[in-house]
């Protein structure tokens, strides 16, 4: 099995386990989600041990070590992006699993298994037609006020949705154009996004325009940019400003 086969598959299963937690009726509330991320962590941390022993490990769920450092390969899990999506039954959120080599995120999958689809580096989807008016989407639940000004300056709809994976998959699937964030996140959050984004042509970044870097000793990454090529130069313009 390929690293984007066992990649695939693995966010695929977990998915499936994910929403079996969620419909045995066992937990509810903040149970269901702790549950959810313990089972599905659980599986990946164990099945890409096995399969991949010899590869570092970043999982948001597990405590983290120096170990992955000395790696130039390096896998990096999210087993529930958006714990609160996926404890309401909603359907915005994902389960992410990346390969990062020498920091590059060069092979991923992000499995949105309330839509039971999987986006993957290695089986490319057609990206429709972008809409005339771009489209943005931003936190459902706490826009970040950048994104907020930056949709304001290039007359963009903003669209409300959950995880930052549904959001990032967003733009593959051509539901949006842009998706840009300043509110924070850690290197599981986009690892497996930017990849996936990446492979279908698309531009992923840090908001000043730099590449994301993976496999850091601090793991917190603050902003991200992944959007239609044709947006990149005046979305990171537009940031750019807000800082000058």
């Amino acid at each position: 099995m390929t690293d984007a086969e066992l990649a695939a598959h693995l966010a695929q299963v977990a998915g499936r386990i994910l929403i079996e937690v969620r419909t045995s009726g066992m937990f509810e509330g903040k149970a269901l989600g702790k549950a959810g991320d313990q089972t599905a962590n659980q599986f990946l941390v164990h099945a890409l041990r096995e399969q991949r022993p010899d590869d570092g490990l970043l999982s948001e769920e597990s405590k983290d070590t120096d170990e992955r450092l000395s790696k130039d390969r390096v896998w990096i899990v999210d087993p529930v992006d958006g714990t609160r999506e996926y404890g309401e039954a909603r359907t915005d959120w994902a389960v992410h699993v990346a390969l990062c080599v020498n920091g590059r995120p060069e092979i991923g999958a992000v499995a949105l298994p309330g839509l039971d689809t999987i986006l993957r580096t290695d089986t490319l989807i057609k990206i429709p037609a972008a809409a005339n008016k771009p489209r943005m989407v931003v936190s459902r639940t706490r826009p970040a006020a950048e994104a907020v000004t930056v949709s304001e300056a290039i007359g963009a709809e903003l669209i409300g949705m959950g995880s930052a994976g549904a959001k990032s998959m967003a733009i593959v699937r051509g539901e949006a154009e842009i998706y840009l964030h300043t509110g924070g996140q850690y290197e599981w959050d986009s690892a497996a996004p930017a990849a996936v984004a990446l492979a279908h042509g698309l531009h992923a970044s840090r908001i000043d325009g730099s590449p994301l870097v993976y496999n850091n000793p601090d793991t917190y990454m603050p902003d991200l940019l992944i959007c239609r090529p044709e947006w990149a130069d005046r979305v990171l313009a537009e940031v750019a400003q807000l800082s000058a």
